[in-house]
């Protein structure tokens, strides 16, 4: 099978190579996908680039990198449930402390990391319900229900930020959100009820004037750091914000 691997940190171009290798045989408790689309990730291009603080080497000889992938599962190991052969799959954390990914033909990896994707989801969707999908599940329901809440999502038009939009419109929030000017109506599309430019200078004064004047009850939030003066003006009295970068 193909794989591309890396041994050493640095830019891609001077790093990632393309190597074959022996099929991978699950073992118990694993299954085998023959991977058909790789989710690439910030967490996997930091980690290729030697971006961790403290790290100085990759933490195996050679690593195939990706967490997050989606296939078809061609093989079960030892004891496994047969029936799962040929299921369509989406997979989260592949390379979590492993030293190969979903940037391969095939993969093993354990069953409980291999979920079942409907046949009207695409595999490149499916790539993108690992880390991103998960993320932003936790940011939005986490601290409890949303339903009847005023949610604002910073960054709607990011991947996380979009999926969040639907999540929290899914679970009966009212929904706002910031986007980049030409992303604003895919945003409002997602489910926001309000999306707003996201570098307004008057951005706390738009929200507060689409809510009504009531504070915003939790803030997913992807720049904390730029957004921490707006976020104080807007926040209701024993709100949340789930923050998921800076």
């Amino acid at each position: 099978m193909r794989a591309i691997t890396y041994d050493r940190f640095g830019t891609a171009n001077d790093v990632l190579r393309l190597k074959e290798y022996d099929k991978p045989s699950p073992a118990a408790g694993e299954v085998l996908v023959r991977v058909k689309t790789s989710g690439v990730n910030p967490s996997d291009i930091r980690a290729r680039a030697g971006g961790r603080p403290g790290v100085t080497k990759p933490a195996f000889p050679e690593i195939s990198p990706h967490s997050d992938g989606a296939g078809v599962i061609e093989a079960v190991g030892p004891g496994g449930d047969a029936a799962r052969i040929g299921e369509r799959v989406w997979i989260w954390n592949a390379q979590w402390q492993r030293a190969f990914g979903t940037a391969a033909d095939y993969i093993a990896v354990p069953s409980e990391q291999v979920v079942l994707l409907p046949d009207h989801v695409t595999f490149e969707t499916g790539a993108t319900l690992g880390i991103p999908a998960l993320t932003a599940v936790h940011a939005v329901l986490a601290g409890g229900s949303v339903a009847g809440k005023t949610v604002l999502i910073s960054g709607g038009n990011g991947t996380v930020g979009h999926l969040a939009v639907q999540v929290a419109a899914a679970s009966g929030a009212r929904v706002l959100a910031t986007a980049r000017r030409d992303a604003m109506a895919d945003v409002k599309t997602a489910g926001a009820a309000h999306v707003f430019e996201y570098n307004a200078p008057d951005l706390a004064d738009q929200i507060l004037q689409a809510t009504g004047g009531e504070l915003v009850d939790r803030i997913v939030e992807v720049e904390f750091g730029k957004n921490a003066d707006t976020n104080a003006k807007i926040i209701a009295e024993r709100g949340a914000i789930a923050a998921f970068g800076s």
